[in-house]
């Protein structure tokens, strides 16, 4: 990399990246220290390399532009689309929705059509609420292609012509000048569209592709990327890479492959694995039993076991658990778009109830993207007011730069005489005379200023921090102050002008900083983050001081590594890894690293969330559980991302945080419930079946299944008590709860059957009756539990949710007691004594549910259940935790000596 290209960005030439320069004369001893703008570099193969000898003004020919074509294709992104018919019927798959559709078939082998079409509605409602959820996102390579340029121009056959940027191949000359947006990599050649030697340097703003926060300056030999706009300047430059070889389109392969499945469908899968094995398993003993038990009867046809075991079977699979868990994350999206929070991947809204490393781009995200006037470093008796002014005056008016626009901006907002004013150009008691622009060669403006009050001129200059300093002879304190800056990452700016009763004697006023600022709110959202167990981590392209000083602004923690701490070959994935859950973020990291990052972190079982507004983030935000595009990004990112924020800031993560912790309450509750049920159905069933061979009618069955699941839809607007932490599913907990409280349910249901049996002699058609109402209503009110980890009395449910439950077992118990449907009346006594059991034994399971809780943990399983999988995952639990011990005493290390450092620069001071 030359010397040129390391020096500062912008045009100025100094600030958080200036070249070193020694000054002399009065108190110039001092020199100002090169601080080294670190600059990703593409590799070109040597093959490459000599297909990049074009001559500049002939360009390529039509013959060798073919020849090229077909080795490289065209300059575009290959896409791949799924059709909307088989997006829709990837609806139907997975475990749950695999023992539903088996539930289908058996409704209609069995005849049974009303329950057919019950369940088949339901569905295909399920399959609905997410297909139409999520169609709304636009396809994230679309987006990556809206933002490439659509016409080029570049050098053909001896002719400067107008293209497709499609048609570019490696070797093509193309012409770059202000506003476009750059077609393809390529190299500068230093030299305008017909051949002339260009003064300065191209000014290109790739802050969307790599997070830099300010534009840089390129010039002869430089690479400039695909997608990044010109924002001063004109230079030709050769094509080195196109389509998929380019920066951006490495970034479209990226997320190409980051894979579809989620964290929540996993889960759902492991649940339904779980509930087909036992399901499957117990009716098919069951089914082999009644065959061979009933062999030469009329109840041992194959036909009439069929039926029986398929009424089991459908009245066992959870038909609504997918429907209710759509309902419930629909509801939680439709509360979050009332914040301005849309969600485009529904299970992204529990997803985000488990994130626990909130991973974030820094420029547009954390900060504005807008380089503002920060506080100055004064001399001489100014005042920060005076500097503004004497910056004003010799500002560039239209200039087409950041730090002038910054400037004028930060004069216009700041000073009262700028406020109001008839003619925008004028400036209040003062006229400028007469005006040098900016030029490479001095790296700087002057102006020549008449003073209305006093009827004195006077010169201002405003440039690179050493022209200035060596402008006025050299001062010691000002070189001080601009490495301070520098060391902090913000951009300096000196200003100077005459003495009075002079026009060539110059004086210090000061120094300007200039940064990218903090949005407003993103040190609250932070801390408020960190409150909720989630730890936020930056991200950025930007230089590694930059970001340090903009962690510091925000409360983070300093510890930001570089992007070689990434790919260090020296080190494990695991030791990548540590450093990845130690260190509070990355700095001049590409698109590549940010992915890494996520991947590794999840690779360690951590949910990862990611926000971003480039390019550059948006194989990070389709790679994360839950990718969160902030408002005012690129078409890439939001496609990409789960979530969009319509709503300036970072306020509304914490409101999704909270929403979606909700939501985790509310499905964990159904799920366990769910999950008890069925357990406590096919247990109950299975011995009574095998001892006694006794069941129910098929009718009151289905009725227990569609009623119980009906009633729990409104889950959704439940009130949930919201966890201070991640949530976790914990699934051999779930499993082992839900197996602990379905047997205890079976042994109060045992209980139930031999007291009206054996002890009350009530007929068969009354047993039958009662059983149906206690199997009914026992289960169900085990969700007045179920909805905490903690006693049910800890947060009450909402009034809907509990009329909702209440009423289902109302009717229930009417038309047992009536007889309606049930065959026999078992009158008011029967039906409040069985009631009033299962309110009361549901409290007896909440204490039970709250022992578990509290004392189960995974060593606990792994000492109950050892299997193979589980002792390896404890064996590497261990040695992760001596890992981290090294990890966080080497960072420690780190940031004493840090510490040291800052203490030693406030003693020098």
């Amino acid at each position: 990399m030359s010397k040129q290209e390391i020096e500062n960005q912008g045009d100025y030439g100094h600030g958080g990246h200036g070249s070193a320069a020694k000054l002399e004369g009065k108190e110039g001893d001092m020199e100002i220290e090169e601080q080294v703008h670190h600059e990703h570099v593409e590799e070109v193969s040597p093959e490459l390399e000599l297909l990049l000898k074009t001559d500049p003004l002939k360009g390529l020919s039509d013959d060798e532009v073919l020849r090229r074509r077909e080795t490289f294709g065209k300059n575009e992104l290959v896409e791949k689309k799924t059709h909307p018919l088989l997006k829709f019927l990837g609806y139907f798959t997975g475990a749950i929705a695999y023992l539903i559709e088996i539930a289908v078939i058996c409704s209609a082998i069995v005849g049974d059509w009303a329950d057919f079409g019950i369940i088949l509605a339901l569905l295909f409602i399920n399959a609905t609420i997410g297909f139409v959820e999520e169609a709304k996102a636009e396809s994230a390579l679309d987006a990556l292609k809206q933002t490439l340029a659509l016409k080029t121009r570049c050098w053909r056959n001896g002719h400067l012509v107008e293209l497709d940027t499609s048609e570019l191949v490696p070797g093509d000359v193309i012409v770059l000048r202000l506003g476009d947006i750059i077609p393809a990599d390529g190299r500068l050649l230093g030299i305008g569209a017909t051949g002339e030697a260009t003064e300065g340097d191209l000014q290109v703003d790739q802050s969307a592709l790599t997070g830099e926060s300010l534009p840089l300056s390129k010039n002869k030999g430089a690479t400039v990327y695909s997608s990044s706009i010109v924002k001063q300047g004109q230079q030709m430059a050769v094509v080195t890479k196109t389509g998929g070889d380019t920066f951006i389109g490495r970034a479209a392969g990226l997320m190409a492959v980051a894979p579809e499945e989620g964290h929540f469908q996993k889960i759902i899968n492991r649940i339904g694995n779980f509930l087909i094995l036992i399901t499957v398993v117990l009716v098919v003993i069951i089914m082999v039993y009644l065959l061979v038990v009933d062999r030469g009867t009329p109840d041992g046809e194959f036909k009439k076991v069929l039926e029986r075991v398929l009424v089991l079977t459908i009245a066992a699979i959870p038909v609504g658990l997918p429907t209710v868990m759509s309902v419930t994350m629909a509801m939680g999206a439709k509360e979050l778009a009332v914040r301005k929070v849309i969600v485009k991947r529904l299970t992204a809204v529990e997803e985000m109830a488990s994130v626990s490393v909130l991973c974030s781009d820094k420029t547009g995200t954390l900060t504005l993207n807008e380089l503002t006037f920060d506080e100055p470093y004064l001399t001489n008796g100014n005042t920060a007011e005076d500097i503004l002014l004497y910056s004003y005056l010799a500002a560039e008016p239209g200039a087409n730069d950041p730090i002038e626009f910054a400037v004028r901006t930060a004069a216009e907002e700041q000073l009262d005489i700028l406020k109001n004013r008839t003619h925008k150009h004028e400036v209040p008691g003062y006229k400028v005379t007469s005006f040098l622009p900016f030029n490479p060669s001095t790296k700087m403006t002057q102006a020549t200023v008449m003073n209305y009050s006093t009827q004195e001129s006077f010169k201002v200059a405003k440039g690179a921090p050493q022209v200035i300093i060596r402008l006025v002879g050299g001062d010691n304190d000002a070189v001080r102050a601009v490495n301070s800056l520098a060391k902090r990452g913000l951009r300096a700016l000196g200003v100077a002008r005459t003495k009075p009763g002079s026009l060539e004697e110059y004086e210090l006023v000061g120094m300007i900083s200039l940064i990218d600022p903090p949005r407003p709110d993103s040190a609250e959202t932070i801390r408020r983050c960190n409150e909720m167990g989630v730890d936020v981590k930056m991200i950025t392209g930007d230089q590694q001081i930059i970001a340090k000083e903009v962690a510091h602004r925000l409360g983070m923690g300093r510890v930001i590594l570089d992007a070689g701490h990434l790919v260090d070959p020296s080190k494990s994935d695991d030791e990548i890894t540590e450093h990845c859950i130690r260190a509070d973020g990355f700095a001049q990291v590409i698109p590549e690293h940010k992915y890494r990052v996520v991947e590794l972190l999840q690779n360690r079982g951590i949910l990862v969330g990611m926000t971003g507004d480039g390019v550059n983030d948006a194989p990070a935000l389709k790679k994360a559980n839950v990718g969160i595009a902030v408002h005012g990004c690129t078409d890439a990112a939001r496609s990409a991302a789960d979530i969009v924020l319509l709503a300036p800031g970072l306020s509304t993560i914490v409101d999704g945080l909270m929403t979606s912790r909700a939501i985790f309450q509310r499905m964990r509750s159904y799920a366990l419930y769910r999950i008890t049920s069925t357990v406590h159905f096919l247990m109950f069933f299975f011995c009574i079946t095998m001892a006694l061979k006794w069941h129910m009618k098929p009718i009151l069955l289905i009725l227990i299944c569609i009623l119980n699941d009906a009633a729990t839809l409104v889950i959704s607007v439940d009130n949930a008590k919201i966890s201070a932490y991640p949530d976790k599913w914990r699934i051999g907990q779930l499993i082992f709860l839900s197996v602990v409280l379905g047997a205890l349910l079976t042994a109060l249901s045992f209980a139930h059957f031999f007291v009206a049996d054996r002890v009350f002699h009530v007929s068969a058609a009354k047993l039958e009756a009662i059983m149906y109402l206690h199997i009914s209503s026992a289960p169900h009110f085990v969700i007045f539990s179920t909805r905490l980890s903690g006693y049910f009395w800890e947060n009450m449910p909402s009034p809907i949710f509990f009329i909702a439950v209440m009423g289902t077992q109302v009717f229930a118990m009417l038309i047992c007691v009536y007889g309606v449907i049930v065959g026999e009346a078992i009158g008011w006594g029967w039906g409040t004594a069985v009631i009033a059991i299962s309110l009361v034994y549901f409290v007896f399971l909440d204490f039970v549910k709250v022992f578990i809780f509290r004392h189960w943990s995974f060593e606990f399983t792994a000492a109950a259940w050892p299997t193979k999988t589980r002792k390896d995952k404890l064996k590497a639990r261990k040695m992760r935790v001596i890992q981290q011990q090294h990890v966080w005493s080497s960072i420690d290390q780190v940031r004493q000596v840090g510490l040291k450092i800052k203490v030693l620069e406030a003693l020098r001071k």
